[in-house]
């Protein structure tokens, strides 16, 4: 499915309940949204925004982080 997408058609109704299935799949089993974007051919915002609509808790940045020195 993710395949036969053309940049900028747009996506609706089963189709685009499809896509976020898969997608949802996908990022739970650890791809990154800019994997799952560059895979599919679509943007970054598109990937957060089905995401999100179908209610998946987004991962934090990775990397390192500001916390307290163990001084």
């Amino acid at each position: 499915m993710a395949e036969t997408l053309k940049k900028g058609t747009r996506v609706t109704g089963a189709d685009r309940d499809k896509l976020a299935g898969d997608l949802k799949k996908r990022y739970a089993a650890g791809e990154s949204i800019r994997a799952l974007a560059a895979s599919t051919g679509r943007s970054y915002g598109f990937i957060h925004r089905i995401l999100s609509e179908s209610g998946v808790t987004l991962r934090g940045r990775g990397g390192a982080t500001r916390g307290k020195s163990k001084r």
